[in-house]
Formats: C-alpha cells, structure tokens, sequence
C-alpha cells in the first residue's frame, strides 16, 4: 500500500484551475485558493511539478508543497529553482507570514545605523571597515527582503551571497595578525587570500543552494572559537560578560533557526509559524555583541596607542543595554 501524498497548488482567486497531468482526484477548498490533488504511491515517485501553476502560487500565497498524510512537510514544490525558504508553510491569506518575515529584516537596518552611530570614536579612526561593513549589513537586509517578498531563486542566492561576502569582508579587516597561516606576510596578502576564497566559495554556492545556509552558519563556530582563544589573554571582566551575553543571543537565534528547518510539526501544532522573524531579528541582537567584541581586539593588536573601553547605551544601569567601544584618549609620545 502507498503513502497517500496530497499535492497542494495555489491560484489565483476566481481564476481558472490549474491542475497536473494525471491527477487522479482533487476537492477544492471554498475557504482558500487551493486545489489539492490526491495521488497514491510514495513519496519517490512525485515528481517535483513544473507548471504556470506553481507560479501562480508563488504569487498569490507563496507556498507549493508537497504533503503527505504521516509527514508535514514531505517535499519542497519547486519552479525553475524557486522554492520554500524553509518556513513553515501557512495558508497566507490566514497567516500573513510573508509579511512578517519582511518587517523583521528590518532589524538589520537599525543594526547597520547602530554600529556607525555608537561606535564613533572607533569610526574615525577604522572609517574604511566601519563604512563598508555597515554597507554590507544594509544589503543582508534589503536582498533577505526582497527573497521573501518574491521568494525567488535569485533572490535566494542574493540573501546568501550578501551575508557570504560581510563574512568575509569582517575576516578580511579584522581577522588577528596572530592567526595569519604561515605563509601570509601582510594584511595585503590576507585580502587577497580572503577575496579568492570568497570568489571560489561564491561560484560553489551555485552547485547546491540548499546547503549554503547551513555552511555560512557553521562559520559562528570558527568565529566562537577565536573569541574563546582571545578571551583567554583578556582580563576584563565586562569583556567577558559582553561575550556571555552574545553566545546566549546566538544559541537563542540557532535555536529559532534551527526548530523553523526541523520542527515544522510544533509551529503547526501550536499555530506560531514565526520561529524564521525570530531568528532575523535574535541573529541581529547577537551582532550587536558581536561587533564591540571584535572591535575591542582590533583596537588591541591593530592600535597601539589606544587602550579600548567597554561602554553601555543608554547606561550600565539598564537591564537591557547595547555595547560599544570607546577609545581612551592616545598616549602622549616623550
């Protein structure tokens, strides 16, 4: 006996039906825009469906999935390379997912206007990475935007590709000189290191999208074990603190990440399909520890004649603050 699969098409309201060759059955929905098609046999031998149909969908209620009646979701719908970001689907015109997932990148905006806006002193004195970087972010923003209002295959690749090239854009200007490979003589040497890497790394993205988000995540654990390294040589306390408080903010983000990808069943049971804004705007917060913490170690190897200082917005008297840096006034030269 086959597991009974149920193919799930969205249209337009009032159009014309769109369905599939060799449908054996199908019951519309008065309530919604979907036609679902019932097909027995496993899950194997359903093809990925490429028709109008699926575009119209993407249009109108931005979710084609395949279902099954023991697993929800089974398989991604797909056309020409278009495909769920991995959200839990919802019937649009109930819950306004897309929306929200929209909003939330609206976090990374304020981050960008954070970082240049508290961390003055430390601007003017790195204004190349500090422009660039909060350049980068506003584009994480607006193509992680633009792939969930269209969710389109080039979009996808923008989203991804933006946030590849901040990583390696913050390696490049800030990665230790004290963690150099062997081979690498100058921080010249580095960038040309760091862009062929990214280069190669980007043309790769191309071979199979559906892995690049889990590869750009797995970056936090080189980037976790660096600050492990440093905070090790440090003594301050705040430093210490400050890098508690971002590990906690990520493991919440991974967390919401992580359960939008794997528990699509729980954001069905408890009717909260949200976990992916929550990620958006946790991974954000997260940065905002993150940044003064590399900042702090910049100053540290790459300064000299500063001594960094860990200061709190609006005050340390707040239960909830945002960290920056401050730089101490130069050491006068005898």
């Amino acid at each position: 006996m086959g597991v009974l699969q149920v193919l799930l098409l969205s249209i337009a309201p009032g159009s014309q039906r769109h369905t599939l060759s060799l449908l054996s059955s199908e019951t519309a929905q008065p309530s919604c825009c979907h036609i679902v098609a019932i097909l027995p046999g496993p899950a194997s031998h359903l093809k990925k469906p490429h028709s109008s149909a699926l575009l119209q969908c993407r249009k109108q209620c931005l979710h084609a999935m395949l279902f099954s009646r023991d697993q929800y979701p089974l398989h991604m719908g797909t056309y020409q390379g278009t495909r769920w970001d991995g959200t839990c689907p919802r019937s649009c015109n109930k819950l306004n997912v897309p929306l929200v997932l929209q909003i939330s990148n609206v976090c990374f905006f304020i981050l960008s206007a954070a970082l240049l806006h508290l961390n003055r002193q430390y601007c003017q004195q790195r204004t190349v990475p500090m422009y660039f970087i909060s350049g980068l972010l506003l584009c994480v923003g607006v193509f992680s935007m633009y792939f969930h209002m269209t969710l389109s295959y080039v979009g996808q690749l923008l989203d991804e590709l933006s946030i590849l090239w901040t990583l390696a854009v913050a390696y490049c200007f800030w990665y230790p000189r004290a963690y150099f490979p062997r081979c690498i003589k100058s921080r010249k040497q580095f960038y040309w290191l760091g862009g062929v890497t990214t280069v190669i790394t980007t043309l790769m993205s191309f071979i199979k999208p559906s892995i690049n988000a889990y590869a750009l995540n797995c970056i936090a654990f080189h980037l976790l074990y660096l600050t492990w390294r440093e905070l090790k040589k440090c003594n301050d306390q705040r430093v210490h603190r400050m890098a508690k408080a971002m590990v906690v903010w990520w493991v919440l983000a991974i967390t919401s990440w992580l359960s939008d990808r794997w528990l699509c069943w729980l954001c069905q049971a408890i009717n909260f399909p949200y976990f992916h804004s929550f990620w958006h705007v946790l991974i954000a917060v997260s940065l905002l520890y993150c940044f003064p913490l590399v900042m702090y170690f910049d100053v540290t190897y790459e300064m000299p004649a500063f001594k960094p200082k860990l200061g709190y917005w609006p005050s340390d008297s707040w239960p909830i603050v945002v960290p920056y840096i401050a730089l101490e006034e130069p050491h006068k030269q005898c």
